[in-house]
């Protein structure tokens, strides 16, 4: 019995330390953190495909911004829908971190790790730029579920 509560109070310290924030600002971090990630990739593109003097650019871009469309629709969108629809599942008061689900941080480090091999291996800037544009495009039109969530909570109170 001694050790249960000593446990149990050893967790409460804990508790003290995870940053709880209202579920409104879970909504919000994640819509910023992919709208900046999507911008990011975005300018990446920009400056590999305006670098790369070729008639083949704007076609590069064009088609980029379609795949953007592609991935936002078929994948993206449904992500971030879905990661919506989990920020709702808590309490009104949640740990920072959980605007992305765990399993989420491992794909996004895997993500990152295969950006960083593409940027670096010899495939030409100008193809990876199609990608980058499909992904950053596409996170950034995504990005807008979670700002237009916020907007129905704040000015219509809808959940």
């Amino acid at each position: 019995m001694y050790l249960i509560v000593k446990f149990e109070q050893k967790n409460m310290g804990f508790s003290k330390l995870k940053p709880a924030v209202p579920r409104n600002w879970l909504i919000a971090t994640a819509g910023v953190m992919w709208s900046a990630v999507g911008v990011i990739l975005c300018l990446m593109a920009y400056h590999w495909l305006t670098t790369v003097v070729s008639k083949w650019s704007i076609l590069f871009g064009v088609i980029g911004l379609l795949l953007a469309m592609v991935v936002y629709y078929f994948g993206f969108s449904k992500i971030a829908r879905k990661n919506i629809d989990r920020l709702f599942q808590f309490q009104d008061k949640v740990c920072f971190f959980a605007f992305q689900a765990w399993k989420s941080y491992l794909i996004i480090a895997l993500m990152a790790t295969m950006g960083a091999f593409l940027r670096h291996s010899s495939i030409p800037k100008q193809y990876l730029a199609v990608i980058y544009l499909a992904i950053g495009g596409a996170l950034i039109l995504s990005s807008l579920h979670y700002y237009a969530r916020l907007l129905n909570i704040k000015v219509h109170g809808q959940s």
